[in-house]
């Protein structure tokens, strides 16, 4: 199995950045394509960033595309999504997740482990 847990997240006013981690553990970490997704009070869940399992390949929503970065360090076992510019819509709890295949999807069906979520508010 793997184990996912994010963390960064917080309060930041609109236009400043914050660093979300996600930690991973588990022997099989290491050949997953990853994703960080979010989710408003009353929304669906909606991809926002992934990368492949060697970090040569990664996708954005067009939401996010200019602002956000998603990288991956091997080593260390994280997964990192870069938040620059950040508008009051971007407010949501950010959850990381692990896919089954080595290249991202947009789609939250081939994510199999999901972390606990980490709280990113942005005020105005």
């Amino acid at each position: 199995q793997v184990q996912l847990v994010e963390s960064g997240g917080g309060l930041v006013q609109a236009g400043g950045s914050l660093r979300l981690s996600c930690a991973a553990s588990g022997r099989t970490f290491s050949s997953y394509a990853m994703g960080w997704f979010h989710q408003a009070p009353g929304k669906e869940r909606e991809f926002v960033a992934g990368i492949s399992w060697n970090g040569g390949y990664t996708n954005r929503a067009d939401s996010v595309k200019g602002r956000f970065t998603i990288s991956r360090d091997r080593a260390k076992n994280t997964v990192y999504l870069q938040m620059n510019s950040l508008k009051p819509e971007d407010t949501a709890v950010y959850y990381c997740a692990a896919s089954d295949r080595s290249i991202p999807t947009t789609s939250p069906i081939q994510y199999v482990y999901w972390g606990q979520g980490t709280q990113v508010t942005v005020s105005s």
